[in-house]
């Protein structure tokens, strides 16, 4: 009998292919996703390895590194040895340009600038040919005005005279932070007053053994003569292969991508856990519908453990076909995406030999996930009854009770849920904690979240019936439609539940993700705004800088916000010392505005008023309002506590006092600084503007900082960051919007009576289509709201528990875009279904037996 029960449901799965590929969808996208995943990994590592190396393809040896480097010396005798066609020193140095001490610096690469083991190229002019001869890279010619022709005053130190040095030509390099030059070894070697340093290169001759060869260069730079700190043995420079160092290169650049792809692995198993809770929530639904079949077996003799074993092994042939499609989808795209990029004119590296044992253990990794998913619904579907064959299509689905076990089950994992919470909250670090881990703090958060959303999915149709209550109230009063969709969402709160259950998943990731995002964004403008406020900053070695300069600046139209500044240090505030103040203006530059408060406000600092830092705050124990009595040798001011900031006053101080109560203090008359930005945006508006400042600093009188750089990596980073997170978890939400869609699409089957009724009584298919869409929406608000209501306190509670004074921070906009793209998404993912129920004729619909 079990055979023939495993025969009878395989012939419904080959009659109904479409429905089988519907049920499985979940785990098509999971493995195509797992696929590209190694796929990209590959084509990744492959690419980077091919391009990351700093070393060229040609060197045979390498001499030094950064520990014990080589020497002019070492390379002089590597050149002599026989078998060597070339040898090329990676030395460099620095010059300070301009007359005075401020002027900016400059790095200095040896390069031979022609041939295989040339690292910089002439885009433009021409490379270096005599000594005090300089090639610039393209953004240090911007950032610092130069063109081909200039000549440039440069010294290595104050006490020596000063370098002519011209430029020949502009270069392409590996790195360009905008103070970067290529010259020729002579060059470097003349400007290198104890003799340079670095490491060698060596290209062999045709013909030449390289295990001799490496010998060789081993005993001459052992025979080199070296000197070393009394009492210290003398290092020497070890010698490694090309390929060694290549290696090393790429592999130190591979150790990020790897940490990566990690990551990317968690994200992909939360994904894997989504997708088998579609599926459990799909297969049950499915063997609803077959509820006379399988009461029918059951009346002729199957039993339910035949019956179970047949579900579950069409579970498992649903997981293989699921998995080989995804797979093939994922070596489509994996192999064929390089020729078409490398058509555009990006150039990657393709897979290579695909990794089948990893594919492989993919698939079985499917089968094993959708015969997981398929357990339960399949023993909950063989204790079908014989005499169910005589009644009238009802679902499994359709429950509304959940049974005391599941009820109590729930009940414990929310309790503990809520314990483990309370307690990571009870110990949230204070202001700038000492020898603080957070991660048990964070596995503690973790261990919470996965205890809520197991309590979740238990106690889920006691939860959903409420919400969709408060949800579906503005629904139901646009008319019938909404009517409808509600109370189809309320008919099978177990569905409902599970797909919700999934949509909530990733919406609390995102969640988590985003409001961590802007509290780390908040963080970050407060750091940037205390340490670099401005585009620019201008500084003295020792006299103040006059008010003049600070006039010129304000007129040039290159530079707008223009600030100086004054700061005192060994300020006595009662019985503790060595404070420090400044008199920035907190109104006049735009980044200070993103300064955040712990308490009072920076519009109230004035004359008599100090912005206090919030560590100076804690040692003082003092709070907005009270009075400070700050000294300084024999003169005081009286000052009130207008705002506290979190860590540190802008400019790294302790306090900001108003310009009035610093000159009571003694403070001279001219500034310690001056700060400006950029008059226009981009890199051009930056390119001017730092000249400007340049052409003001008095021929290198001043120090002239680029601070902006700082401030475009650290914002950088961090959205790439975000938007990483940001994508890995939407697999998790991509496999959500599937479930619905699917889940959608077999219950227009599930309910083609139901809808055959509705258009009989008068629904116009536009209508059903409608309430059919509106359901698959109504998913998604579920979800998003069960997300919210998970995701916001959790996020709060891990950005706390980091313990670097980040406050959390809701994006509220961020956060309403997101409900309402779930919204969008999961609507979207029932209109196909929606339409396909509006077409079937209220008669064929009626005489289903579906």
């Amino acid at each position: 009998m079990s055979a023939v029960v495993l025969r009878t449901q395989l012939s419904g799965v080959a009659r109904r292919p479409a429905r089988l590929l519907l049920t499985g969808l979940a785990v098509l996208v999971a493995s195509f996703v797992v696929g590209a995943a190694m796929l990209s990994q590959q084509i990744t590592e492959r690419t980077m390895l091919d391009r990351l190396s700093g070393t060229p393809e040609q060197v045979a040896f390498v001499v030094g590194d950064d520990s014990v480097p080589a020497t002019g010396t070492d390379l002089a005798r590597i050149r002599a040895l026989p078998g060597v066609a070339e040898a090329v020193g990676r030395f460099d140095t620095g010059v300070q340009l301009g007359t005075g001490t401020g002027g900016e610096y400059l790095q200095l690469s040896a390069d031979p600038g022609t041939g295989v083991l040339a690292l910089a190229h002439a885009v433009s002019g021409r490379y270096p040919q005599a000594r005090n001869e300089i090639a610039i890279t393209r953004r240090t010619a911007d950032r610092m005005g130069l063109a081909v022709g200039t000549v440039l005053h440069g010294r290595i130190a104050q006490d020596t005279p000063p370098v002519d040095l011209t430029i020949t030509g502009v270069v392409e390099a590996q790195y360009d932070f905008g103070s970067q030059a290529y010259t020729l070894e002579d060059t470097v070697v003349a400007l290198s007053p104890g003799g340079p340093t670095g490491r060698i290169e060596v290209r062999s001759a045709d013909g030449t053994a390289a295990p001799e060869l490496r010998d060789r260069i081993q005993q001459t730079v052992d025979a080199a003569p070296r000197t070393a700190p009394d009492g210290e043995q003398p290092q020497v420079p070890g010698v490694r292969t090309g390929a060694e160092v290549r290696t090393a290169e790429a592999q130190r650049a591979l150790e990020q991508v790897q940490a990566v792809f990690v990551v990317v692995g968690v994200f992909i198993a939360v994904a894997a856990a989504a997708a088998l809770l579609v599926v459990a929530s799909t297969f049950r639904i499915v063997f609803a519908q077959r509820t006379r079949q399988l009461a029918l077996l059951r009346a002729v003799g199957a039993g339910r453990g035949g019956i179970a074993r047949a579900l579950a092994v069409e579970g498992a042939l649903t997981g293989l076909v699921a998995g080989v499609t995804g797979l093939l989808a994922a070596f489509a795209v994996g192999y064929g995406l390089p020729p078409l990029l490398d058509l555009l004119g990006v150039h990657i590296l393709g897979p290579g030999t695909p990794p089948l044992a990893a594919l492989a253990a993919v698939l079985v990794g499917a089968v094993m996930l959708t015969v997981g998913a398929v357990l339960a619904p399949a023993y909950t579907a063989a204790r079908v009854a014989p005499l169910a064959a005589l009644r009238t299509a009802q679902t499994e689905t359709a429950r509304r009770d959940i049974g005391v076990v599941r009820l109590v089950a729930g009940g414990l994992l929310a309790v503990a849920a809520l314990g483990a919470a309370l307690l990571v909250a009870s110990r949230l670090p204070g202001r700038d904690p000492e020898n603080y881990d957070p991660r048990p703090m964070l596995l503690g958060i973790v261990g919470s979240g996965v205890l809520a959303f197991g309590a979740l999915m238990l106690l889920g149709p006691l939860v959903v019936r409420p919400l969709l209550w408060v949800v579906g109230w503005p629904l139901r009063r646009l008319g019938p439609v909404g009517r409808l969709a509600v109370g189809g969402i309320g008919g099978a709160p177990r569905r409902a539940a599970a797909i919700s259950a999934v949509v909530a998943l990733g919406v609390t990731l995102i969640t988590g993700v985003l409001v961590g995002g802007a509290s780390v964004q908040v963080l970050a403008d407060r750091e940037l705004a205390i340490s670099a406020p401005a585009d620019f900053e201008m500084t003295a070695d020792s006299d103040p800088i006059p008010a003049a300069v600070a006039d010129q600046l304000r007129s040039r139209p290159e530079l707008a916000h223009t600030a100086g500044y004054r700061r005192l240090d060994e300020l006595h505030i009662g019985t503790e010392s060595n404070w420090d103040a400044n008199d920035l203006d907190l109104s006049a530059l735009p980044a200070l505005g993103k300064i955040d408060v712990e308490a009072g406000s920076l519009a109230d600092a004035g004359p008599g008023q100090a912005v206090l830092a919030g560590y100076v705050a804690d040692v003082l124990g003092r709070h907005v309002g009270d009075q400070l009595t700050v000294t300084r040798g024999d003169k005081t001011v009286q000052v009130r506590v207008a705002a506290i900031v979190p860590g540190a006053a802008p400019l790294h101080s302790s306090l900001i006092l108003d310009r009035t109560d610093l000159d009571r203090l003694g403070a001279p008359a001219g500034l310690t600084g001056l700060l400006a930005d950029a008059a226009a945006p981009g890199e051009d508006g930056r390119t001017a503007g730092q000249q400007a400042m340049q052409a003001v600093a008095e021929a290198g009188r001043y120090h002239v900082v680029v601070l902006a750089d700082m401030r475009d990596e650290n914002e950088q980073v961090l959205v790439a960051l975000l938007w990483t997170a940001i994508g890995l978890i939407g697999i998790t939400v991509l496999i959500a919007v599937v479930g619905v869609g699917s889940t959608t699409a077999l219950s227009v089957v599930e309910r083609i009576r139901e809808s055959g009724l509705l258009r009989a009584v008068g629904l116009s298919r536009a209508a059903l289509a409608a309430m059919l869409t509106t359901e698959s929406g109504l998913y998604g608000v579920l979800g998003a709201t069960l997300g919210l209501l998970l995701g916001i306190p959790y996020a709060w509670l891990s950005v706390r528990a980091l313990g670097v004074d980040a406050p959390p921070t809701v994006p509220v906009p961020a956060l309403a875009g997101l409900f309402a793209a779930l919204v969008v998404l999961t609507a979207l993912a029932g209109v196909l279904p929606a339409r396909r129920a509006s077409k079937v004729s209220p008669v064929a619909a009626l005489g289903s037996d579906e």
